[in-house]
């Protein structure tokens, strides 16, 4: 099972994880959970867009970007809240 992944050398403990190949392309679709602490560095790191994606469990690098998006929540600046963020990263030819 998958614990985790790497954008960018930033470690994302994650919750789900989902693997295909399309086209010789990778494709991972992950969710994890973002507290309200880590809101504005997962924000920052996120609009970069695209990414060193490593998923060493795998033994999978790549570089991708960001295909799909989404969250349970769109304000976590209150202090304890936890949003679960949902990603869905492809590989990009160079």
């Amino acid at each position: 099972m998958v614990n985790k992944i790497m954008l960018n050398e930033r470690v994302i403990h994650i919750d789900n994880y989902k693997e295909e190949t399309n086209s010789g392309l990778h494709k991972i679709f992950i969710e994890f959970k973002v507290t309200s602490e880590e809101y504005h560095d997962i924000a920052v790191l996120l609009y970069e867009g695209t990414f060193d994606v490593k998923v060493p469990e795998q033994n999978l690098a790549f570089r991708g970007t960001i295909k799909q998006y989404s969250t349970s929540i769109t304000n976590l600046y209150k202090e304890g809240e936890v949003g679960i963020y949902k990603l869905t990263l492809v590989e990009v030819r160079n």
